[in-house]
């Protein structure tokens, strides 16, 4: 029996669309890097990008667990000596673009190579619940109901 290799014409993308509101940063992070990246389906190919086109909306409304949104800190360097920078994921979400929380997220749990940036494209972020990918008729993927861990209790 031969292992089986997917090829770009065995391919089938889907579109969805998952509603951050009240999901833990993390669990939400881990489920659309899944789905970017296909490993749900039963023909995954490691070198291939065969995930779904993910649409995440709400983003402003993601929860964090703990002291998270206050103590975590996403660092920059300008480039100039003594140049390094850094936000608290509050400051982040109340700013002008909060979805750049949940893109970092999804980012770092992918690998590091040229296709998981390729990936990264299949990605829409947004804070609010406006989109406009309506004509792509997404299927919606209810993160909060897969397990009771993926909504912040308190």
């Amino acid at each position: 029996m031969k292992t089986f290799s997917a090829t770009p014409a065995d391919i089938d993308k889907k579109w969805i669309i998952i509603d951050a509101e009240g999901v833990v940063l993390g669990r939400l992070a881990s489920i659309v890097a899944t789905r970017l990246r296909g490993k749900h389906k039963p023909s995954f190919t490691p070198h291939m990008d065969m995930g779904d086109n993910v649409i995440v909306i709400n983003a402003d409304k993601v929860q964090m667990t703990g002291k998270k949104r206050t103590d975590k800190k996403y660092y920059w360097h300008t480039g100039h000596p003594g140049g390094i920078k850094h936000r608290t994921a509050e400051q982040i979400l109340e700013g002008a673009h909060p979805e750049r929380v949940v893109t970092q997220a999804v980012k770092r749990m992918l690998p590091g190579n040229r296709l998981s940036r390729q990936v990264m494209t299949n990605l829409r972020v947004y804070a609010g619940a406006d989109h406009p990918h309506a004509a792509q008729s997404p299927d919606v993927l209810d993160v909060k109901s897969m397990n009771a861990k993926n909504t912040r209790s308190a």
